[in-house]
């Protein structure tokens, strides 16, 4: 088993990477001859621990992850490091919960990880922030979206950059809202057969209710599922007002290119959305409207730097992945370097406090101190006209920010009585 985790080790960003597994061997014979096995980080590194799928339907958002972490830390290791010492990438692929878990316990007690960074998979999310919390490090959750992990699962020691998935539906659900495709309609729901599709179809449903619609039929999809052609003819014979994807992953790019080859003449939308499934489906596929963390035509001056140097390396535009991996990192390079030290304590007083982060959008962010929920703009794509489409990662139109410039930026989060948390 050890030697099939093994390969899924990712390259390591320094010429530390022979010594961590080194002194991993070193450990390993030091507790043979009766010693207690002690793991500390390299004095002269500090050790980022990064989970994520790299396999399976979440594998292609996975691949962009990894791009965008290891340009982070690439940039922040030729700027000098951090507190005077070089930075050292492990990154994995978490696979599945069980293994997503025990790679976590791996990273920080083995390989000395000063911080989690990363994951999709809301299940995987909650091992990884239960190891997190034993071991008392910051698990920074870049892609997973269950309300229930800043609810009831809610854990000091896990921060999230991206966004719950009640606040993906309420940026959505103002678009639809105004488009006039809600309040007493008939919608047709499309979810994933996991906890996110679950927990995002309850939110939908919320949603809907409360302003006049009904969810009349709703769906659970396999992950593993490719063909929709099932679905799509239930779809033709319910006949509804708006089709409704909670889907994730390839889920997406297949649901996309099916409908469009079906040529249903009913509206869809989506309450969950990655610009990089959007992009496997083509530009000629692509239709409705989709809420998002951010994309790569956001006009503020660190997005574009951020875009530029993404597209130098790896010859395509950065996506919300890519962005959360991006974001959560810099957040952690802001902590240690305003407190000057890598203590767990002090870097969460440090952003419950309100310290201000640059989320790459017009409006800093602020993570908040009862859930530890990152406060930010959302965004909503439709298609660009045809006219306009440049390449093939430019068919969508960004729509403007919300909440707008006037507004709290606590109008979308989760409320207290939405997701209680409390931590312990």
């Amino acid at each position: 088993m050890e030697q099939e985790q093994s390969k899924d080790r990712s390259k390591i960003l320094s010429p530390g990477r022979r010594t961590v597994l080194k002194a991993g061997a070193t450990v390993a014979a030091t507790s043979a001859m009766g010693f207690p096995a002690i793991v500390r980080a390299q004095s002269d590194k500090i050790i980022i621990g990064h989970l994520t799928p790299r396999t399976g339907f979440l594998g292609p958002l996975g691949e962009y992850a990894v791009m965008s972490i290891t340009l982070a830390v690439e940039e922040q290791n030729k700027a000098g490091g951090l507190l005077g010492r070089q930075l050292t990438l492990i990154s994995e692929d978490s696979v599945n919960p069980p293994t997503a878990s025990s790679k976590a316990q791996r990273l920080l007690e083995r390989d000395g990880a000063a911080v989690l960074i990363g994951e999709i998979s809301s299940a995987s999310a909650l091992g990884i922030a239960q190891v997190a919390q034993r071991n008392k490090k910051l698990f920074m959750n870049t892609g997973c979206n269950s309300d229930e992990l800043r609810g009831k699962s809610c854990n000091k020691y896990m921060f999230h950059i991206e966004a719950a998935n009640s606040t993906y539906v309420k940026a959505c659900g103002r678009s639809l809202l105004h488009d006039n495709l809600i309040k007493g309609k008939k919608l047709y729901a499309l979810s994933a057969d996991y906890a996110f599709g679950h927990d995002l179809l309850r939110a939908a449903k919320s949603f809907v209710s409360a302003n006049g619609g009904t969810i009349a039929n709703d769906e659970l999809v396999p992950t593993d599922a490719t063909d929709f052609s099932p679905y799509l003819l239930k779809i033709r014979q319910a006949k509804p007002d708006l089709v409704i994807s909670n889907l994730a992953g390839n889920q997406i790019t297949n649901f996309i290119k099916q409908y469009s080859e079906f040529g249903l003449p009913f509206p869809i939308a989506g309450f969950g959305f990655d610009t990089a499934v959007a992009w496997g489906a083509g530009a000629d596929n692509f239709a409705g409207t989709w809420p998002t963390t951010w994309h790569h035509d956001v006009n503020a001056p660190s997005a574009k730097a951020f875009v530029a140097a993404f597209t130098k390396k790896f010859g395509k535009p950065p996506e919300n992945q890519a962005w959360g991996e991006y974001v959560a990192f810099r957040s952690i390079v802001q902590a240690i370097t305003e407190t000057k030290t890598l203590d767990t304590a002090k870097l969460i007083d440090y952003f419950e406090k309100g310290a201000q982060v640059d989320v790459l959008k017009a409006r800093k962010g602020v993570y908040r101190a009862w859930d530890h929920q990152l406060l930010q703009e959302m965004y909503t794509v439709t298609p660009k006209p045809k006219a306009q489409v440049k390449d093939k990662w430019d068919f969508m139109l960004l729509g403007a920010s919300v909440p707008g410039p006037n507004e709290s930026l606590e109008v979308l989060a989760p409320t207290m009585q939405e997701n209680a948390c409390t931590f312990t």
